[in-house]
């Protein structure tokens, strides 16, 4: 389990992008990098990682779920993920 700090970290890291998403695409448009420059790093789309949204693991992260596969694997055995379930052949 992920500390709630690192979590909330990324959290805020994600508000900032969506914040400064127009901005930012308006100046790369324009071609102007001393203004983007100037923009907060966490703005920047590349500093988001992609964390389970229960534990906060970031490895082993399943997109189409958004959960990590540990989590994913215990979710799916107890039945708790609607569709799917263990292969047998």
């Amino acid at each position: 389990m992920a500390k709630e700090g690192v979590k909330a970290r990324e959290v805020k890291r994600a508000r900032l992008v969506a914040k400064f998403a127009e901005k930012r695409a308006a100046l790369k448009a324009e071609g102007n990098y001393e203004a983007l420059d100037k923009l907060p790093k966490n703005a920047s789309p590349v500093r988001l990682h992609n964390r389970c949204k229960l534990t906060g693991r970031p490895k082993g992260y399943m997109r189409q779920f958004g959960i990590s596969r540990v989590t994913f694997r215990e979710m799916a055995l107890a039945g708790k993920i609607p569709g799917v379930k263990k292969a047998s052949w």
